[in-house]
Order: structure tokens, then C-alpha cells, then sequence
């Protein structure tokens, strides 16, 4: 396991427990390997995160459009993998389920680019609108972006449900935007 400042990783050994806890036979082949992808390369990063990263400043004006496919894949820490990758395992089996492994395997490709255009475009009108070209340097990474869209997805295939965000019961249509908000105050960036 992965050591981070002496200590073992803890957000991964809970991942995998959880991992364990469901099954490898009843996760679907798309949502294991999107699993098994970040999991691989939190222990094996590509490139450093400052490499990684998607902004404005590195991702368009730099042209360094690779961060648009590195940047969803690559977690700031353990435990940013941990979230990312319990909600991840629980809204890929249900959509994963719904849609069929090849319907969902390109959603989760096109969700993982627009997501990185979509968060450059909002920082670069922050900087017009703010005046304040500090966002055209926040660099961001994780999977956040797509879970978030998986699960106004998901909303929108499994109407009228609840959901449990940080144990508050609320109508799943608002769960999203609580648990966008959760996820920036557990791990801003």
C-alpha cells in the first residue's frame, strides 16, 4: 500500500474494503475499471499533480489539453480517492445497470472531457467577472466533476427517490447539489 508521510493509506485500504463488501462479481465491467483506473493511478500517478491539474492558465492558454483526460483521474489524496470512488462505485452500478456497459463507458469518457471544459469555462468568466486572475490558476483534479453529473443522471433515470447525504434524508434531485457542496468542504480543489 501506498505510504504517505509514514503512515498507510487509510482512504484506500477503506476503498477497498468497501470494494470487498460488494463484491467484484456485482460491480459491472465499466464501473470496476473505472476502479481499478484510479485506484492504479493514485499508486502510479502519470504525471505529478501540479502536472495533472486542469485551469485556465495550463489547460487553455498553455494548450495543455492532456489535463482535460489526466486531470478526473488523478486524486489529491487518499481520502479524495475514497469519496470519489464509493460514490462512484454505488452510481455506476445503478446507471451502469440501467444504461448497458457501452452506453455508460461513453458517457463516462465524454462526462470525464466536459467536466475539464466546463470547469475552465466557469473560472475564465470568475476572472472576467471578478476581475481576479487568481482563478485562472486554480488548478483542479478528481473525479468529482463526473460523479456530480452521474448523478443528475441518475435523478433524471430514478425519479422522485431519497437520498442520505452525510445522514440528512432529502429528495435525490437536491442530493446533488448537497453532496457537491459536501465534497468541496471535505476536500476543496
Amino acid at each position: 500500500m501506498q505510504r504517505r508521510q509514514g503512515r498507510v493509506s487509510a482512504g484506500l485500504l477503506l476503498l477497498l474494503y468497501q470494494i470487498s463488501q460488494v463484491g467484484l462479481e456485482n460491480i459491472p465491467p465499466v464501473t470496476l475499471g473505472v476502479l481499478a483506473l484510479n485506484i492504479f493511478l493514485f499508486l502510479n500517478p502519470l504525471k505529478p499533480l501540479s502536472e495533472a491539474c486542469i485551469s485556465v492558465r495550463e489547460g487553455f492558454y498553455q494548450k495543455d489539453w492532456q489535463r482535460l483526460l489526466l486531470s478526473p483521474v488523478h486524486h489529491a489524496d487518499d481520502w479524495h480517492l475514497y469519496y470519489n470512488m464509493v460514490s462512484m462505485l454505488w452510481k455506476g452500478i445503478m446507471l451502469e445497470k440501467k444504461l448497458k456497459s457501452i452506453w455508460f463507458a461513453y458517457i463516462i469518457a465524454v462526462f470525464s472531457v466536459l467536466v475539464g471544459v466546463v470547469y475552465m469555462v466557469l473560472e475564465f468568466m470568475l476572472v472576467k467577472i471578478l476581475d481576479d486572475p487568481l482563478y485562472e490558476r486554480n488548478c483542479a483534479v478528481g473525479f468529482s466533476g463526473v460523479l456530480f453529473a452521474l448523478k443528475v443522471l441518475n435523478n433524471y433515470y430514478n425519479p422522485g427517490r431519497v437520498s442520505s447525504v452525510l445522514g440528512l434524508q432529502i429528495p435525490s434531485k437536491y442530493a446533488c447539489w448537497l453532496e457537491l457542496v459536501a465534497i468541496h468542504l471535505i476536500s476543496p480543489g
